[in-house]
């Protein structure tokens, strides 16, 4: 069966349930660069990207009998953003990840029309980093603000890369508790 370019999404899924491959491969040809860019945003490897992208069409396909999706393009969003947070849990792309909070744009952070909590993620990290001992928080905005490699950060203070990762994964910690609610963003970090 051919799909024509005007079939919605919902025809599209329909097709996809009963295994048709020509509407998979529309639906393919529609979103993956959305999707990959989603994944670039925040891993900034080709590699790891096109292997979301590739993971989460997959997934679709193998679930496709029993997918119950209300607006394709959010929950291909989502979608990607748990495979994100897997491959930034096994620390496989953690470095392409720290980002100059200071210069952030939201669409570069998947709020595409929400600054508000791109807003509260900052005020959340500040309140929390200002409560860091001053040499933990001297160390944690040289890393994040300023994006200074662990072996730079040591060299401008005098003290072993070792001192300096420990410091960082000390001031990570303690943001991730103070998140809470804003847990979602635990993947960047």
């Amino acid at each position: 069966m051919s799909v024509r370019p005007a079939t919605s999404d919902q025809e599209i899924l329909a097709l996809i349930a009963q295994g048709d491959r020509v509407a998979f491969g529309e639906l393919y040809d529609r979103y993956w660069q959305s999707l990959y860019q989603t994944a670039w945003n925040i891993l900034r490897d080709q590699e790891s990207c096109m292997e979301v992208t590739q993971e989460v069409f997959v997934w679709l396909w193998d679930h496709r009998s029993g997918l119950q999706i209300n607006s394709l393009p959010s929950y291909l969003k989502a979608a990607v953003k748990y495979k994100v947070t897997d491959i930034l849990r096994s620390n496989r792309a953690r470095e392409a990840c720290f980002i100059n909070l200071d210069e952030l744009e939201t669409e570069s952070l998947l709020f595409d029309h929400d600054p508000l909590e791109l807003k509260e993620l900052k005020a959340v990290i500040k309140k929390m980093s200002a409560k860091l001992p001053a040499r933990a928080k001297l160390i944690f905005e040289l890393s994040r603000n300023e994006q200074l490699s662990n072996r730079e950060i040591a060299e401008k203070l005098g003290i072993s890369e070792k001192t300096v990762e420990n410091q960082i994964t000390i001031a990570i910690k303690k943001l991730r508790i103070s998140m809470g609610a804003l847990s979602i963003w635990l993947f960047f970090l």
